[in-house]
């Protein structure tokens, strides 16, 4: 079975070719691997999704179903046995592109007080996306989204501004309050949230649906108005700002029109945060990725230098991590966002990621992923500098009229040759439509 990804390049290695692979925790990655698998193995027939690597993916998640691997040499050996490893980018790139993403921990309220009056908002039921039914859970989080006025007429839902001042107050949609709209903000961006109440007990909160704006960066913003310097900007930053500058904080965050409604989902303080794919996130071990263009359960090891233990540090960073997350800013072939688990330091860490870094896909054996390179038509070759001398080539739909005049002896020398017939047309395969289906929201600044 053949193997593409519309807009990239991949190289085939060898496993000795990809530095650092040899000294990871192939243990840990397994662990992560196996908890993709769970839904993979379980598929029957043809997955919702038409791209070939979910359809081979099944096979080394049965056998991964069945092995509990606890040993490092045998972990390390199962994904060496069952995949091969391809260096993956955009077309005419060499590098990829990493950023970071937490789980907030925030304080807030189950009732409204003169602290906590920042609402947190289900799903309005007025709510509409073109193709989905209202009773799914998680909609989409790109594309249009509407409300309805009477019976048929539909308009664009409200932006960030018009909830803030009140659009759907008073509708019963309040999860929850917080302290103030940053807190709210952070939670949005990051799709996530743990909620700490005033009588000690927590919720969770997830990714439901948004109001159908595109996420405009408010850290963009603020590196183009010259406020933070780009080399410096992170989470950290914007939040310091914002604290400092409350009126600012207000008109930043309405550039900004995209909004995010949430659902409670019933976990426990020691669960962690569960990705598009449905199965929980493991913190160093879960990206996000396009899932335009990859199949949840992808193997990908990523190597760079990231500034992991500090803002200055250069920590090298060479792991294998399991797609298990999507966000609608993580757009590419080479392209992630890793997830770091909840809390402060999982965000001071996360928000200061904005790095190139090396990808290697990791592709099950049943794929051939230079079937499609066998099939192109290959030019003739060119001839030799002699012989395209003798025999000049001649376009026949140029003007006959501006051609040099020339002697009868050097008109037999140099007669025309006819252009070779053109090779035989290779047919397309049959390439089935994808579908874009996005469950899971989170922007990066």
């Amino acid at each position: 079975m053949p193997l593409q990804i519309s807009g990239s390049q991949y190289e085939p290695l060898a496993w000795t070719e990809m530095p650092g692979w040899s000294d990871d925790d192939h243990v840990a990655a397994y662990k992560a691997f196996r908890a993709s698998c769970r839904p993979i193995a379980a598929q029957r027939g043809l997955p919702s999704d038409s791209k070939a690597l979910g359809t081979s993916l099944r096979d080394p998640c049965r056998i991964a179903k069945g092995l509990e691997l606890t040993d490092e040499a045998k972990a390390k050996a199962f994904f060496e046995e069952h995949f091969l490893p391809l260096r993956i980018s955009r077309l005419g790139e060499g590098d990829g592109f990493v950023t970071g993403y937490y789980e907030p921990v925030l304080d807030g309220s189950r009732t409204q007080t003169d602290v906590y009056n920042v609402p947190i908002y289900r799903r309005p039921s007025n709510l509409f996306v073109r193709g989905v039914t209202q009773s799914s859970n998680g909609l989409p989080n790109k594309g249009q989204v509407f409300r309805k006025i009477g019976r048929r007429k539909l308009v664009p839902y409200y932006d960030r501004a018009e909830i803030e001042d009140g659009a759907i107050a008073g509708r019963g949609l309040e999860i929850c309050w917080l302290k103030d709209q940053t807190d709210l903000l952070f939670a949005q961006i990051q799709g996530s949230a743990r909620v700490r109440l005033e009588d000690g007990s927590s919720l969770r909160i997830n990714y439901d649906a948004h109001n159908g704006y595109p996420y405009t960066p408010v850290g963009r913003i603020l590196i183009d108005r010259g406020i933070i310097p780009k080399e410096q900007m992170s989470m950290q930053k914007i939040r310091e700002w914002m604290a400092q500058n409350p009126d600012g904080a207000k008109e930043l965050r309405r550039q900004n029109r995209s909004y995010v409604f949430f659902r409670e989902v019933q976990l426990s303080d020691k669960d962690e945060a569960v990705g598009a794919q449905g199965v929980p996130l493991t913190p160093g071990r879960s990206i996000a990725v396009d899932k335009a263009l990859h199949v949840y359960g992808t193997p990908f090891f990523i190597e760079g230098v990231l500034p992991i233990e500090s803002e200055q540090s250069k920590t090298p960073f060479r792991r294998l991590m399991i797609a298990q997350d999507t966000g609608s800013a993580i757009v590419g072939p080479a392209r992630a966002d890793l997830y770091f688990g909840a809390g402060a330091d999982a965000g001071r860490v996360s928000g200061r990621l904005r790095h190139n870094a090396r990808f290697v896909m990791l592709v099950p054996r049943s794929l051939d992923p230079i079937a499609r390179g066998r099939r192109m038509p290959v030019p003739d070759e060119r001839p030799s500098e002699k012989i395209a001398k003798l025999f000049p080539q001649v376009d026949p739909q140029k003007d006959k009229s501006a051609a040099k005049p020339m002697d009868a002896s050097a008109a037999s020398a140099a007669k025309p040759v006819p252009l070779p017939e053109p090779r035989p047309g290779i047919k397309a395969e049959n390439e089935p439509r994808r579908h874009r289906h996005f469950r899971h929201h989170r922007h990066y600044r």
